[in-house]
């Protein structure tokens, strides 16, 4: 049940920090025109419940290459504190007084990648960003995209750099605000009710952009970049395991993020 704090009508100031040392990237699948309902109920039921918890709900979007696919975010201090945080929201009230309705529109919820910043101060920067209250949702503006590049073994301190030296700023100078970097978070799963993706290697960067307009707008400039096109490119490429996973995200009326 919702609190009188769930259905204030001020938004709700975030503190202006680095977030998070720790961060879930998951996709869920839902059955076919299920996943607006899963966004109301989520938005409506289990962003503050989670909060409460210690848990900070970063972002909700509607993949909008894949009608079936609803893509989330939160963060933790560390792992100690993911564990008891996950442990008290599964057995408290909201989660139990919704969560059939919420598994009843999931096919798949099992494609999380568990991360960290991949460098210091490549987390997620909340500023002065406010989260509209459940009777304030509108529509929202903006879009991300997130990119995830596979790697054979864990991802190298000389790639990390690499992308934050050279291919970073030539992604922003052609449009791109890139809002964090993060890489695997190589610890075992503490909270085995959940599953995570152990087995992966990734480098996970995520970047704002006005609209898709503004998106492709970038694609064509850094098509034109003889850095990219000549060198970078290849460069990148060739140290992947597999093509690059690109997730086109719009945000639900919620979100903190972009």
């Amino acid at each position: 049940m919702l609190t009188s704090s769930d259905t204030t009508s001020l938004d709700k100031p975030i503190m202006a920090a680095e977030c998070c040392n720790i961060v879930e990237l998951r996709q869920y699948v839902t059955y076919p025109g299920k996943r607006d309902a899963l966004i109301s109920l989520f938005e409506k039921h289990f962003i503050e419940s989670q909060e409460e918890t210690g848990i900070r709900v970063l972002g909700q979007f509607r993949d909008i290459n894949d009608p079936y696919r609803y893509t989330w975010l939160r963060g933790f201090p560390n792992m100690a504190a993911r564990k008891q945080a996950l442990t008290d929201f599964y057995s408290g009230k909201a989660w139990q007084a919704y969560r059939n309705e919420a598994n009843a529109t999931l096919y798949d919820n099992d494609d999380v990648l568990l991360l960290r910043p991949a460098s210091a101060g490549s987390g997620f920067k909340l500023g002065s960003r406010t989260r509209p209250a459940p009777d304030r949702i509108a529509p929202r503006s903006g879009f991300v995209v997130t990119t995830v590049y596979h790697f054979a073994q864990e991802v190298s301190s000389d790639f990390i750099s690499k992308f934050n030296e050279r291919l970073m700023p030539m992604f922003e100078r052609h449009g791109a605000h890139i809002m964090g970097r993060f890489v695997t978070k190589k610890n075992r799963n503490t909270f085995e009710r959940l599953p995570v993706r152990e087995n992966v290697n990734v480098f996970v960067w995520f970047a704002s952009y006005t609209d898709r307009a503004g998106y492709e707008a970038c694609l064509t400039k850094l098509a034109g970049d003889a850095l990219w096109r000549d060198q970078a490119f290849a460069d990148l490429y060739k140290s992947l395991q597999g093509w690059p996973e690109i997730i086109m995200l719009e945000p639900a009326s919620r979100s903190l993020l972009p």
